[in-house]
């Protein structure tokens, strides 16, 4: 098999990492528009990652525990006014487990990827291809493969299957078959608290206009500190024009007190937020996984780990279709059909969430911390959600 991975980050290089696990006999080619010099290690972007993730990454010889915290809580509840508040609390040792997931800058994790990528193309230079500055103009579809026009010699380049990994930001894609524009923005960054600091618990908090979490981040020389997503709907969002105490004032208002206090803040990024997916992650031999399959709104923050999963599926699946000699078509539709339980269910949750933000009707509150009240109560459904949060369905 000939296989083209287009987009080196997360989803991709775990792809093509699992790749050269399990498909012995697979030529494999890495395409990224990043130069290979670009230094990604200080990109400080963050990410929350389950705890399956964390094993796949352990597999693949690229997990680095020190430049992550570990997620040992998560302490999700409503902010007043509501008639009821209503709370729910997951921890690691209640579900037996050493924890829950884990926090750590996007270049932290891509880079021990792209590291082993690199150290394995060495070994194998006939067998494994590294294309970073390289553009993937268009993907043709043929009978018994696919054409990239990659804009290098030899222009078009045939593959058996190509893998597209890349993804970006909601605003800068282009629009997929389901879309919706939530008219909300994210405002990301990082905030400094008070010792002792979060200690590995993760807070998501709903407010009237739209969900503020914080995620627990390695302490650095100055303390604690935690990474800050906090939505708001667009029509209302007047963060850009408070300075960073009123900033850290309003966001304080809206915390628990595990939250505890907070003392600094960053700047602030703003991203505008909204759902774009594909009905199908298949078109002829081109696969789609990851943010290329599905970007979401980062309610739950699970956009990576189902992405990871998407690539861990496939990979299986090619395995078992080299074992046993079936059609490379039949076995990739049939990746298609079984990651629909998966995906679809987290789609369908995070719209909801992000949607009910912008309803204003009167009873809404009180119907959401009900429901978390009763979570709460409800402990063999919070022992299936949470194992649905750390491993997927």
């Amino acid at each position: 098999m000939k296989l083209a991975v287009i987009g080196a980050g997360p989803a991709g290089l775990a792809l093509a990492l699992l790749a050269v696990q399990r498909l012995e006999g697979a030529e494999i080619h890495l395409f990224d528009t990043r130069p290979l010099d670009r230094d990604i290690r200080g990109d400080a972007r963050t990410l929350a990652l389950n705890l399956g993730s964390i094993r796949l990454l352990q597999r693949l010889s690229a997990w680095v525990p020190e430049s992550a915290q570990a997620i040992r809580a998560v302490h999700v509840s409503q902010a007043p006014p509501a008639p009821i508040a209503g709370e729910v609390r997951i921890s690691a040792t209640e579900q037996g487990l050493p924890q829950l997931g884990a926090v750590l800058p996007y270049g932290a994790l891509v880079a021990p990827l792209q590291q082993r990528w690199l150290a394995l193309a060495d070994e194998q230079p006939t067998r494994l291809f590294t294309r970073f500055g390289t553009a993937v103009h268009a993907i043709r579809s043929q009978p018994d493969g696919v054409e990239l026009d990659c804009g290098e010699g030899p222009i078009v380049d045939r593959f058996d299957l190509a893998v597209v990994a890349e993804g970006g930001v909601f605003a800068e894609q282009q629009r997929k078959s389901i879309q919706s524009d939530y008219h909300q923005n994210a405002w990301v960054g990082t905030v400094r608290l008070a010792a002792p600091g979060l200690q590995g618990l993760a807070i998501e908090r709903f407010t009237r206009n739209g969900p503020l979490a914080l995620l627990p981040l390695p302490d650095d020389a100055q303390g604690a500190r935690a990474a800050l997503v906090w939505c708001l709907p667009q029509a209302e969002d007047d963060i850009a024009s408070l300075n960073d105490a009123q900033r850290l004032t309003v966001i304080q208002q809206q915390l628990p007190a595990e939250a505890g206090r907070l003392t600094g803040i960053s700047a602030l990024k703003c991203f505008p937020l909204g759902l774009n997916a594909e009905t199908r992650l298949l078109q002829g031999r081109a696969l789609r996984i990851g943010n290329a399959a599905q970007t979401l709104h980062p309610v739950a923050g699970q956009g990576l780990n189902l992405g990871l999963r998407d690539a861990q599926a496939l990979v299986d699946a090619l395995r078992e279709a080299a074992e046993t000699g079936r059609d490379l078509d039949a076995v990739l539709t049939r990746v298609d059909w079984q990651r629909a339980p998966d995906r679809w269910p987290m789609i369908a949750a995070t719209d909801f969430l992000a949607r009910s933000f912008a309803w204003r009707l009167p009873g809404l509150p009180a119907l959401r911390g009900l429901a978390l009240a009763g979570l709460e109560l409800a402990t063999p459904l919070k022992t299936a959600l949470a194992r649905r949060m750390m491993f997927g369905g």
